[in-house]
């Protein structure tokens, strides 16, 4: 993963919630047409709109130079509440030819029965589209404006009551990687979740409107009432829209901001929990400045008020100009789904000594994405006048069993680590190790940290599947990018080693340990020139990109015959203005 992603999203932080307060359990509502409702399945949640606070006040930032402006924390303090039960869906893409299908997970007891939901209920793992209308009213009654929000079940969440679980083993944020293979969304019982989407528009434009006073009106979708049983009952809002006014400070303005923005993989996060003491209890939420509103390092907190871990960092396929912002899987302690046990972050004391072995127990299954993200850089990007350059993004994942751990041990006076990989039975118990190659230490800007060699190869292949370009890339730091699908065996809902703060340390270190979580991916943006393809002197026409996982077979996997993903591009234009023309994946359109 790169430290330094070249394009980052105006992010927003995670939405804000106040405490709830709940009386009584809502029963499930009859359907709108007014006939008898046939009696629930066994485990069945039962599912309501709460509004946590009758009125909220929004800050609306001014267009500036690139910056568009707008309403970035447009959050009205409506959560989904389950109650009975937890809510838990499943979803799953056969291929890339087939639509995701989805699967409701009703929970009896230790009884689990599953239910499968109408086809083409969504197009992609971001959400439930259109599940929540919101009319917005001024102060005169007029509507000014009308919006169908989708909904991610894994947002921001607490408990509604002391009978719900202390914490929750859902994941953190719906996927946004366009090429997600499978995922997990859920509420848990007795807890709610709020709808707060962020706040780009599926369009791609900000969410704003002017100063004033309103009335927002909120109700579920006639689709998922009728669907999950959801009471027929809209909830009111009142909205005050407040201008931004800016504090005293470094001049420089909002352009200058915007190119200070965003997070690094190396220490980003440091101001992310800023101002958290500085909210306490009820009342209005104090304005996040600009910096903080358009980085995504704002303070965020859930229903009880505590933090919550920090966003993960602006994904690579943030390459695309109008991408929306997805809260990532977040920075807590691990939580498997009880298949196998977390190794630990921690390398092991010492070098392995006596024989290798590879015993006869669950290994990883290292996959690759299909490229995504990809486009032609321009020339004054690369630093390389003359040249021509196309850029993009490439995912490996593990699909288990087992996690992949491993171990790099200094050699004495080098900036170079022997490699080992371990294997571990089902308590965690390390029962076996084997030679992976080398760690080597990369003090480049925008690096700075430990490379785990041979990983993965990127290739550039003529129509004839034959090599046109290889990339530069050869070496890296393993961390849990993205949730590629949590419906696999020993998938690990909320991995720690999110980004490369967590991951790949410093220079003085003697020994290090990169892991990567079952069901997550690694992804690394190829935008650098020594990473890109160099496409200068390639002719017109169509070639495919080639992703490969351990090409030299230097680490152990389940099975290495589904290591490699090929995407199909075509080359256009002419030097200094070269095009790239993506076709869809299958049913994934991503470009």
């Amino acid at each position: 993963m790169n430290a330094i992603p070249r394009t980052r999203l105006w992010r927003s932080a995670l939405a804000v919630s106040a405490a709830l307060a709940v009386t009584a359990g809502v029963a499930a509502a009859a359907p709108d047409n007014g006939s008898k409702k046939a009696p629930a399945a066994p485990g069945t949640p039962q599912l309501s709109l709460l509004a946590a606070v009758p009125s909220v006040t929004w800050t609306r930032y001014k267009a500036e130079g690139e910056f568009p402006g707008g309403i970035f924390d447009a959050d009205l303090g409506l959560h989904l509440a389950s109650e009975k039960a937890p809510f838990e869906l499943r979803l799953k893409r056969g291929s890339y030819d087939k639509p995701i299908a989805v699967e409701q997970i009703l929970h009896d007891g230790k009884k689990r029965t599953v239910k499968k939901l109408p086809a083409g209920l969504v197009k992609d793992f971001a959400g439930l589209p259109d599940f929540v209308e919101v009319t917005f009213t001024d102060s005169k009654g007029k509507v000014v404006r009308k919006t169908k929000d989708s909904f991610c079940p894994n947002n921001a969440s607490g408990r509604l009551r002391p009978t719900g679980p202390q914490s929750s083993r859902f994941p953190q944020g719906c996927p946004g990687n366009p090429l997600t293979v499978g995922s997990v969304w859920g509420v848990e019982k007795d807890w709610g979740t709020n709808i707060y989407n962020g706040h780009y528009e599926w369009d791609g434009t900000p969410f704003d409107l002017p100063v004033g006073q309103y009335t927002a009106k909120a109700t579920v979708g006639k689709k998922y009432r009728d669907l999950f049983g959801i009471p027929n009952k809209s909830h009111t809002v009142k909205v005050k829209v407040e201008e931004y006014v800016e504090e005293e400070g470094p001049v420089g303005g909002v352009a200058q901001r915007l190119a200070e923005r965003g997070h690094s993989g190396e220490g980003g996060h440091a101001d992310h929990h800023a101002g958290h003491a500085g909210h306490a209890g009820h009342g209005k939420k104090p304005a996040m400045s600009l910096a903080q509103a358009t980085g995504g390092t704002g303070p965020s907190y859930n229903v009880g008020h505590t933090p919550y871990p920090p966003a993960g960092p602006a994904l690579p396929w943030a390459l695309q100009k109008n991408a929306r912002s997805v809260a990532n899987v977040g920075d807590r302690a691990g939580q498997t789904d009880g298949s196998a046990q977390a190794a630990g972050d921690r390398p092991n004391a010492k070098r392995p000594t006596g024989k290798a072995k590879v015993p006869n127990v669950p290994k990883p299954d290292l996959r690759s994405l299909p490229a995504f993200g990809i486009e032609i850089q321009q020339p004054d990007e690369t630093g390389k006048p003359g040249k021509d350059f196309m850029s993009f993004a490439a995912n490996v994942w593990n699909a288990g069993p087992a996690e992949l751990v491993v171990d790099g041990f200094r050699a004495k006076g080098k900036d170079v680590m022997d490699a080992y990989q371990y294997f571990h039975d089902a308590n965690g118990k390390q029962v076996g190790f084997s030679p992976a190659g080398s760690m080597e230490w990369d003090p480049r800007e925008g690096h700075n940290h430990w490379h785990f060699v041979d990983f993965a190869s990127y290739s550039l292949l003529k129509a004839d599947k034959k090599e046109a370009v290889r990339s530069g890339k050869e070496a890296f730091c393993l961390a849990n990018t993205d949730a590629v699908d949590y419906t696999v065996k020993g998938a690990n809902w909320s991995p720690d080693n999110t980004d490369l703060s967590s991951a790949c340390d410093g220079p003085t270190r003697v020994s290090i340990r990169q892991r990567l979580d079952v069901g997550s991916g690694d992804t690394y943006t190829q935008d650098l020139p020594d990473q890109a393809f160099d496409i200068t002197t390639l002719p017109n026409g169509t070639y495919w990109i080639q992703v490969k996982a351990n090409p030299a077979n230097r680490l152990t996997e389940t099975n290495t015959k589904n290591n490699t993903a090929l995407r199909k591009v075509v080359l256009g234009g002419k030097p200094g203005a070269r095009t790239v023309t993506v076709p869809a994946h299958g049913l994934v359109d991503d470009h």
